[in-house]
Parts: structure tokens; sequence; C-alpha cells
């Protein structure tokens, strides 16, 4: 891997130089507490010390509302609607969110490539920057917390600048093309660069194992916190919105008025709405909140086999933008018997559904 040194006094003359590979988004302040990745005008307007954005990349590439086609019914035809995108930029990404993007690319570009995203996907330049955790970030818990690939630049802080790491091709080009804003990467920059890395290890608030969290999860499915938490819960699907990696969406038609053309397009959905378990003949595979409650945690802790990791990247966002105040972390932690209620009492009748997670009843022979 290259390395090069960003000088402070040179930052804002890079991210005008990254303006010539195409529309700039970076992560900018929207409100008092909030932050989010926007269009940037003025690159003195980009925040580098943020936590977390209100929505993830993602919406880059999986966009909220989407056309897949147009069609006419009198003529049995469509016609897809695939835009032709513009290069862009996104800057400022946490190594968490990358993975997220990770994450999707094994859901949208691997067996069955999503045309959709895949363009964008091509089109999109990534630049990530380090950061430093507050009390809701566990990526380190995840594994996500430092990234090796999945980006062109990263940028890690110095005292006095940024060490780059290069990724890609795309990443030397644009590095080349700007050569001059850049200087080698000396002794003292490698050991600050240590420094800073070792510094944010310990500002993690959780530092233990969870490794077989995602079996204790399908082992402890009457445990009284779904109960207690999924009542609490408001079933609004903030969690899922903001999630870098829920990739649920819902196909609709909308038809104009001539009854005869119209277009087919694809929104995100949330596994937290009653609709989302609807299927014809008014049957519903999950009726109840706190089913698709605990069907949530089973997915985001699910294992990915191609990334070694859950579908969880840690990054927060869940338990922040949580108008309930429901803690994710707090509920795991929970599950492993790190704090809260502890192996409650058995029940006779609860024992067989433990091992059968998926199952309503256990068909065979009695051997």
């Amino acid at each position: 891997m290259r390395y090069v040194k960003l000088p402070r006094e040179n930052t804002h003359a890079f991210l005008e130089r990254l303006k010539e590979w195409g529309k700039l988004y970076a992560p900018v302040k929207i409100s008092e507490k909030f932050y989010d990745f926007r269009e940037v005008d003025d690159v003195r307007k980009v925040e580098f010390h943020y936590n977390r954005t209100v929505m993830p990349p993602k919406k880059f590439f999986f966009l909220p509302r989407e056309k897949l086609f147009e069609f006419n019914i009198k003529e049995a035809e469509y016609r897809e609607a695939i835009e032709d995108v513009e290069p862009f930029v996104i800057f400022g990404l946490h190594a968490c969110d990358i993975f997220g993007l990770k994450l999707m690319d094994t859901i949208y570009l691997d067996e069955l490539p999503d045309k959709y995203y895949k363009v964008r996907r091509e089109k999109g330049i990534i630049i990530g920057i380090s950061c430093t955790p507050d009390e809701y970030c566990f990526c380190n818990l995840r594994e996500t917390d430092f990234a090796d690939d999945g980006f062109d630049l990263f940028l890690h802080e110095l005292p006095d600048g940024w060490l780059v790491r290069v990724g890609t091709p795309t990443g030397h080009r644009i590095v080349d093309k700007s050569i001059k804003l850049f200087e080698e990467v000396t002794t003292k920059d490698i050991c600050a660069f240590r420094e800073f890395e070792n510094r944010r290890s310990k500002a993690f608030k959780y530092h233990e194992d969870w490794s077989n969290l995602r079996y204790l999860l399908e082992l402890e499915r009457e445990h009284p916190m779904w109960d207690e938490e999924s009542e609490r819960c408001l079933a609004c699907g903030n969690c899922n919105t903001t999630c870098p990696t829920c990739r649920c969406y819902e196909v609709r038609d909308i038809v104009n008025l001539d009854g005869n053309t119209g277009y087919r397009e694809r929104r995100w959905d949330s596994c937290q709405l009653r609709s989302h378990g609807l299927v014809a003949g008014n049957h519903n595979f999950r009726p109840t909140k706190k089913s698709r409650f605990m069907n949530r945690y089973l997915c985001k802790n699910s294992y990915n086999e191609k990334l070694g990791i859950s579908y969880c990247v840690g990054c927060g966002r869940c338990t922040y933008f949580c108008p309930a105040g429901i803690s994710f972390v707090k509920n795991l932690r929970t599950i492993m018997g790190l704090e809260g209620k502890t192996c409650p009492s058995e029940v006779s009748e609860e024992i067989p559904k433990r091992g059968f997670a998926y199952a309503t009843e256990i068909r065979g022979e009695d051997v």
C-alpha cells in the first residue's frame, strides 16, 4: 500500500481538487446535534470531527426511492429507467460505514448484481477518515473499526495533517494529480499514527468478546428482555432507516390516469412496520411488534460468510436516533449476561423451543 502525508494547511485545497473528480459530498453540520452527508460547495463547512451522520452513505448507492422501469400494459412492454450517473466523491466515511458498503456489496453485487446499485457503485469515489469513538460506538466489538480496503483513499489524523493510505488505482491517480499538496511520510508521522490508533482503541466504551452472540440470541428467545424492550419500541423504523446495512425494500406499481401506462418503483422498507410481513391472503408472518423487534436483532447479528462479520457494523445509529431511547448495545449485553437480568427462571414448557428457533413444531419419527 502507498502512504503519503497531507499537511493540514493543504486540506481545503485538497478538497477543492476533489471536485474535479465529480460532485463532492461530505459530512456537514445540519443542526445543533446532527450531521449528514450533503453536497459541498464551500469546503470550509466540511466537518472532520463528527461522530455519525443521520443517514448512512448507502443512500448514494441504494436510493431511498428509485424508479425501476416504465411500462405500457396495452403494448405489453417496459423500458428500464437506469440513470446516466455522473462520477461523484464521498469524503469522510468512517471505517464502520466503509464496512457497511462492503456488506451491501455482498447483497447487491455478488451472485445476481443489481444494475441500479452497480452503476452508482462504479461511479462513486470513497475517501475515508479516522474518528474518535463516543459512548455509542462499538465497531471494535464488530471488528469493523479499521478498514483494510473498500476505499480509494483513507485519511488518518496526525498532529499537523493526515497520513493517507492509498487503496485503489483511482486513489493513486487522485494523489498523483495533486502531488504538490502531499509530502513523504516521516518516522515522526508513523509514531504519531501509532499513538493515535492506540488512544483510539482505548477510547471505546466496551472491550469484550462477542463471538458467541449470534448463538445466544437464538438460544435466548424466551428471555424477558424481548417483552420489556419491544413494549417500549414505537415500531417507527428509525433504526432501519439509519442503519448502514439494512437493505429491505418494497416494490409498487404507479399507474397513470389512463390506466394503461405507469412505472414501477422500489423504496426502502422497514422490518419494524406491520406491513413488512404482510403477504397475500392477509397473512402476516410477523404479526406482533415483539416478533418484528426480535427479527431485527437476529438479522443484524447474523453472520456474513464472505466477510466473516455480522450485519451490524457497530456505528451506534440505531441507539443514537431511537426516539424511544432503546439501547441496542445494552440489550445485546443483557442477552450475553453482561448486564441486567441474567439466567431468568426456567419454565419447563419453554425448553423444547430452544434449538428450533425457526420452527413452530417438530416433525419426524420418534426414535
